[in-house]
């Protein structure tokens, strides 16, 4: 039986059940043949969901199906109307030792501080140094993307949030909450029929 979990993943604990430090057994007693659809580096926070569904997982994982994803990011400094245009029009980050160009994405300058757990431990404040918060929404997930993409054009982040995977958000969730979704809401989340296409 296909089973699905949307947790919002605290900072510092690793998106795996297993190894030095904290890991996602710590946060929930998940059944032993689940696992987690893409990942999150020890020092993000946000969604990642936990599931049994093969299917699904190819779906999102996948790069020719694209799904949206979209990330908040703090940032040291406030980009201008360059900085954004250029983020949503790609950048330059390394990939495996390599140049790459980031595809077009949807980047935002958010007029308001997104309403968010705390971070534990908090981001260190400094006086004399703005930040700010940017929404940016890609259909590709290269290690460390968002972080090499702020950096990129000027802005280095602070924290970063994993918010949203298509409709499916953490919206509402404390930091470590794990909730357990059935499978017709998440496909309808991820805009997913549930169907395998099949050649007649």
């Amino acid at each position: 039986m296909a089973r699905y979990f949307i947790i919002y993943k605290p900072f510092g604990v690793l998106s795996q059940f297993r190894g030095e430090g904290q890991t996602l057994a710590s946060l929930f007693s998940f059944p032993k043949d689940v696992y987690p659809v893409g990942r999150l580096d020890k020092d993000s926070e946000g969604l990642l969901l936990i599931t049994n569904d093969k299917f699904l997982n190819h779906q999102l994982l996948n790069p020719r199906f694209g799904h949206q994803r979209t990330y908040l990011a703090q940032v040291e400094g406030i980009p201008d109307e360059k900085a954004i245009r250029d983020l949503e029009q790609g950048v330059e980050i390394k990939v495996d030792g390599k140049l790459y160009k980031t595809k077009l994405a949807i980047a935002k300058l958010r007029a308001e501080i997104p309403e968010l757990p705390d971070r534990n431990p908090p981001i260190r404040y400094r006086k004399n140094v703005p930040d700010s918060w940017i929404e940016l929404t890609l259909i590709e997930g290269k290690n460390r993307q968002v972080r090499k993409m702020t950096a990129a054009v000027g802005f280095p982040t602070l924290r970063l949030v994993r918010w949203s995977l298509e409709k499916l958000t953490i919206e509402g969730f404390e930091s470590g909450e794990v909730r357990e979704m059935d499978q017709k809401t998440i496909y309808h989340q991820l805009g997913l029929t549930g169907f395998r296409k099949t050649r007649g």
